[in-house]
């Protein structure tokens, strides 16, 4: 277990970050841009020796800081924001400031520290490419809106609007598509998981894309982490002699839209997962439940095909 000299909290803004050392009641605000985190890490220097920074993920406005931090070597937890708020909440306060969310992060990871995993930054060349799908997946919510807003009534000028803006995006969405592949068959190892997550009925090549960008970690994992690392492990709900019903929640953003419609293209597959989906049905399993099964089970597959392809490579 790693023993750290200082526990400092950060919470981060659109435009300002606050930080504060475990143990002080001073807390201190800088701009989110270069010259902000340049002039924490002077002011800090002393306390950042052996240190580990907390702080949230915020919609990507940390990732300057994160990284930053991380090229200097220094320890990183990037906390779960609903694990953080339950962690406040378990100390009946309700009020909410950014010096009070800074204060209470760095008390989350004084307490936390032995459990808390520190941050590791990809690649450049995964970063981008992680951009790229969030802004693809941006892309298709705009296009469906405005697909939804065509379907309405609307006069005749809005009409026009709306099949202009379906156009634009959709060839937006076809270029980012095409980068995408690029990006990822210009790489022998992610080309390679590419191609075995595709011998999975229901994962085509976006599907696929997704996957690899989206989940580092498939074939890292055993069959229970990977289930719920995408928020498909089935959580009990016991209680003496009452046994709840068990319901899935969570789990990483973005892999639960694609992995539903890879269940939803298996399901109609001449494959066992078709098979495996209707005696789900026969048993007397509602739809959707048992969609939510086909899913997990497509993950575990797809985890346990990376590991042998691993492993595969680690004896070559």
């Amino acid at each position: 277990m790693t023993s750290y000299n200082n526990f400092i909290g950060l919470d981060i803004g659109k435009f300002n970050f606050c930080a504060v050392v475990y143990g002080h009641k001073k807390t201190y605000e800088y701009t989110n841009d270069t010259s902000g985190i340049q002039q924490f890490l002077q002011d800090y220097q002393d306390y950042l020796i052996n240190a580990l920074c907390i702080l949230e993920t915020t919609g990507g406005y940390e990732m300057d800081v994160l990284l930053t931090l991380c090229e200097q070597g220094i320890a990183v937890h990037r906390a779960n924001t609903r694990k953080v708020k339950n962690f406040i909440r378990s100390y009946g306060d309700r009020a909410k400031t950014d010096n009070l969310d800074a204060k209470a992060l760095a008390l989350y990871g004084f307490e936390r520290s032995a459990r808390l995993d520190l941050f590791k930054p990809q690649s450049k060349k995964m970063q981008d490419l992680y951009e790229l799908v969030g802004r693809r997946n941006d892309l298709k919510q705009m296009l469906i809106a405005e697909k939804n807003r065509l379907a309405a009534p609307r006069s005749q000028t809005i009409q026009s609007s709306c099949h202009t803006m379906i156009e634009t995006l959709s060839q937006e969405i076809s270029l980012i598509t095409a980068s995408i592949t690029t990006f990822i068959e210009e790489d022998p190892q992610l080309t390679a998981k590419k191609t075995e997550l595709k011998t999975i009925p229901g994962i085509g090549n976006i599907i696929a894309n997704e996957l690899v960008v989206l989940l580092p970690e498939l074939g890292h994992l055993n069959r229970k982490q990977i289930a719920s690392l995408v928020g498909l492990a089935p959580r009990a709900n016991d209680s003496g002699r009452l046994t709840g019903y068990r319901r899935t929640g969570h789990g990483r953003q973005l892999i639960k839209p694609a992995l539903f419609l890879a269940a939803m293209a298996a399901r109609k597959s001449k494959s066992e997962l078709k098979i495996f989906y209707e005696n789900l049905i026969k048993r007397g399993k509602k739809k959707m439940v048992a969609l939510v099964a086909l899913m997990r089970k497509i993950i575990v597959i797809a985890n346990a095909k990376l590991r042998d392809l691993i492993l595969i490579k680690k004896e070559i």
